[in-house]
């Protein structure tokens, strides 16, 4: 069978663990409930088909504002790459407040979506690593 029972996976913890890190992600059910558990290198490359992506706007003054796609977040810095490690340490942040109230913005309709650009920041928890991958286009003022 697919999934383990809770029951087994209580006795058997450090086993289970083992199992996960070093083999496979394991489903656990208990009662109705249905979990999933495994390694963050997993999660982690379930997550790579998620990407930031924002449109970017040159300013007057010659700075330049990244619009987040994903969620609504919009950060300018005096370059494109100060744009980007600040929209990084915006996205974790944005990343932990939503984690902090989880069951909250899970249930926002606006904010449902969120949840993988939300785990792929917390797992990568690297705010120039995060600014660095954001694919730009141009966007219209």
């Amino acid at each position: 069978m697919l999934t383990l029972q809770a029951t087994k996976v209580r006795q058997e913890w450090s086993s289970v663990c083992d199992d996960v890190v070093r083999d496979k992600p394991a489903m656990i059910t208990r009662t109705r409930d249905r979990m999933w558990l495994s390694n963050l290198d997993v999660m982690q490359t379930i997550l790579e088909a998620y990407q930031f992506t924002a449109e970017r706007f040159q300013e007057e003054d010659g700075s330049i504002t990244l619009s987040l796609n994903e969620i609504d977040l919009v950060e300018n810095g005096k370059d494109l790459e100060d744009a980007k490690k600040k929209m990084g340490q915006a996205i974790l942040d944005y990343a932990e407040e939503y984690y902090e109230n989880y069951a909250l913005y899970t249930h926002a309709p606006n904010r449902k979506g969120h949840i993988p650009y939300v785990f792929k920041a917390l797992i990568t928890n690297d705010a120039e690593q995060i600014g660095g991958s954001i694919r730009c286009r141009d966007g219209r003022n």
